[in-house]
């Protein structure tokens, strides 16, 4: 799929990247970093990555998804943490540094459905979207965040998974509020659902 499909004109402060599989708001989030990259010597970028490689072809998975980005945005740095999400934004943001999620999905996956299956949430779990809102609005660099959007097809069955649906909708719906900017990818093309710059010209 050709680059030039998913048109980028400027890095919002904080955008939310939203979509469905293979939409491609990955392929944006990189592209967005490595037009940061290139706009100045003294950029930096980091990705945070959120996924766990709970079986081979989650490893399979995370591999590829490596490869493709150090073709599409050499130079961004990747760095794991699956839990500590705030944390870990408060710890690489700098204003020279631009920091990319991927993704908010995995990331409430892991405190809600953790691999481990002796794992308690702690007493504190409710706090970390909260913590997330806070260190999005803290952050003195640009932040990119990628999550999915799940919540247009049918209702499902199970009541673990409603729940789960029902959480992610929330956890958009606060991040997006937090962002200046939200985009939802469809088909490879970007869709502005917020644009706190434009919005005001």
């Amino acid at each position: 799929m050709p680059e030039a499909i998913i048109p980028i004109t400027s890095i919002a402060g904080s955008e939310l990247i939203l979509g469905g599989q293979k939409s491609g708001k990955s392929r944006r989030a990189e592209l967005l970093a490595r037009q940061w990259l290139q706009a100045d010597v003294a950029h930096r970028a980091v990705l945070i990555a959120t996924g766990q490689a709970w079986d081979a072809e989650m490893a399979e998975r995370i591999a590829r998804h490596q490869a493709d980005r150090a073709l599409r945005a050499p130079g961004l740095a990747t760095v794991e943490e699956p839990l500590a999400l705030a944390d870990a934004i408060a710890r690489h943001s700098r204003p020279e540094t631009l920091v990319v999620v991927d993704c908010l999905t995995l990331w409430l996956t892991n405190r809600l459905m953790p691999a481990q299956p002796n794992v308690a949430m702690s007493a504190g779990d409710d706090n970390r979207t909260a913590e997330l809102i806070d260190a999005i609005h803290a952050a003195p660099g640009p932040v990119v965040l990628v999550g999915n959007e799940i919540g247009l097809g049918v209702i499902p069955m199970g009541r673990e998974v409603r729940a789960f649906v029902d959480a992610l909708g929330r956890l958009n719906q606060q991040v997006a509020a937090a962002c200046s900017r939200v985009t939802l990818m469809a088909a490879g093309l970007p869709l502005t659902l917020k644009d706190e710059a434009r919005d005001a010209i």
